[in-house]
């Protein structure tokens, strides 16, 4: 079974102790060289450092050092009379541990009120591997009054074959899958990104995101196809 981890050696790159000292942020390989991967953990919150997003959501082709998952969610659950509680947040994983969508059925979404209706989205960094999309489906096949939709910004390991069937089982199981398009990442970048207090910066799509969201979506149709 494909392991959720893409390069466990590139995991041991000399990281900056919270990343406040990163100079450029605009350079993966930088990034990549200075971003700390806490050990042994999951992390929750309301907004992810701008660093992180840059560096882990990027939707390169071949995700080196990128060994993390970063899931942002909201979730909305609807009552019988139209009301709407809506929840958002992020997770991410070191895959030493629990998976971040293994995690947040353990820890945000435990339960669902049969008497409410949930509506929710993810946005991850990259697509569940074989057990995850696993926990998805049984959650998915024992909770019917839940609808997931998950928006991802890279496959992860799309050219083997057991990572495909597991995608094509997600959407056999009701799951809504798609690939982030620009719009989706400003979004994220909006609500769910650190932002200086008082400002609000716009955000700036890098270079190939477009043609890299083309790829992927190409590969996702040919997948579930």
């Amino acid at each position: 079974m494909a392991q959720k981890e893409e390069s466990a050696a590139e995991a041991q790159a000399p990281a900056s102790q919270n990343g406040d000292d990163l100079e450029n942020l605009d350079d993966p390989e930088k990034l990549k060289e200075l971003i700390e991967l806490p050990p042994f953990e999951i992390v929750t919150g309301e907004r992810l450092p701008v660093n992180y997003f840059k560096f882990q959501f990027r939707n390169v082709e071949y995700s080196s050092g990128r060994n993390k998952t970063f899931l942002c969610y909201v979730v909305e659950a609807q009552g019988k009379e139209g009301q709407v509680q809506a929840s958002r947040g992020y997770l991410e994983d070191e895959h030493a541990t629990a998976h971040a969508e293994e995690a947040f059925f353990n820890t945000i979404l435990p339960a669902c009120d049969p008497a409410m209706r949930y509506n929710v989205t993810w946005y991850v960094s990259s697509s569940p591997c074989v057990a995850c999309a696993d926990r998805i489906i049984k959650t998915l096949s024992n909770t019917k009054n839940l609808r997931l939709l998950i928006l991802v910004g890279r496959i992860f390991m799309w050219e083997e074959p057991e990572i495909q069937a597991a995608l094509k089982k997600l959407k056999e199981a009701g799951c809504k899958l798609r690939i982030m398009k620009p719009q989706d990442f400003e979004y994220v970048w909006q609500n769910f990104v650190e932002q200086e207090e008082g400002e609000s910066k716009a955000f700036q799509p890098w270079e190939d995101l477009q043609e890299n969201f083309l790829y992927y979506e190409e590969k996702l149709a040919d997948i579930l196809k």
